[in-house]
């Protein structure tokens, strides 16, 4: 787990993310690093959980994870020297390459797949049930007897192992939509297991690395919503709303097929939708 610990470097958790988690998760093993909101926040303890925290005014032993966490202060440059190196060490000790993003790939292919017959993006399939302005999507069997938001969370959750994780992935928008972000925080208390957030694409390039190599205990709830105001792309033959439905569609038929758990939220109405899911996460246990 990493969190600011209020000095000032904000964004420096998500950079590590990426960093750790395209580097390290593959050959099935890996690193799983989980930018958090702040020392104290839910996931910041457990038996196999390391507590770092970056900037310079908490010090060992008086973050959440006193006894194990790690305190890693500096300004930044100090801090992407100190990160890198890590890495690559962490690569030589685990046994693999920290160099390579060999299961990045994989996704990409499959958005061009999709992009080439853009009407077959997430449009084969009906939803296993809808809650108001939540469509929900994922495996039959592992949603069976749910017809609720609050039902399926709690599904979602039941898919986890001992020493599983959720990784949210959001395919909306980062300004508009940033209440969705909030959903981290007490799923991971409820869960009692380690809980990602991350905005689609932007970690396909981060911990999608991990999900598809790494260490294969996630479970993938993907959330995605209608789009109001698309866009075309300048000689191309679909718009952004097509290609942001590709990429989810495309990353989550290449999880599907190594065995991942993968369900999908699709918001008919991205304002009461979110509402929905956070009264949900928040209200059941």
């Amino acid at each position: 787990m990493i969190a600011s610990d209020g000095t000032g470097l904000v964004g420096l958790g998500d950079w590590a993310e990426q960093l750790l988690a395209e580097s390290t998760g593959k050959e099935g093993k890996g690193i799983l690093p989980v930018a958090v909101e702040s020392p104290t926040a839910a996931g910041t303890t457990g038996d196999d959980v390391l507590a770092v925290t970056v900037g310079g005014s908490l010090h060992v032993g008086e973050a959440a994870g006193a006894g194990r966490d790690v305190a890693v202060n500096g300004p930044l440059g100090a801090q992407f020297l100190v990160w890198e190196f890590a890495t690559a060490l962490a690569g030589r000790v685990i046994g693999i390459n920290p160099f390579d993003q060999p299961d990045v790939e994989a996704a990409k292919q499959a958005t061009r797949d999709l992009l080439a017959n853009p009407a077959s993006a997430q449009s084969d399939t009906e939803p296993v049930f809808t809650d108001g302005p939540v469509q929900v999507f994922g495996p039959a069997e592992l949603l069976a007897g749910a017809s609720t938001v609050d039902d399926a969370i709690g599904k979602v959750l039941g898919a986890l192992g001992d020493h599983g994780y959720v990784a949210v992935q959001a395919y909306l928008d980062r300004h508009a939509d940033k209440k969705l972000a909030s959903v981290r925080d007490p799923l991971s208390k409820r869960s009692g297991h380690a809980v990602t957030f991350g905005w689609g694409p932007r970690f396909l390039h981060s911990t999608g690395q991990f999900h598809k190599g790494g260490t294969p205990v996630g479970v993938f709830l993907q959330i995605t919503g209608v789009v109001a105001d698309d866009l075309e792309i300048p000689n191309q033959p679909f718009s952004f709303g097509t290609l942001q439905k590709s990429q989810a569609a495309g990353d989550g038929s290449v999880l599907e097929g190594r065995g991942r758990p993968v369900f999908r939220f699709h918001l008919t109405d991205r304002s009461a939708g979110i509402d929905r899911i956070l009264k949900a996460v928040e209200s059941t246990g």
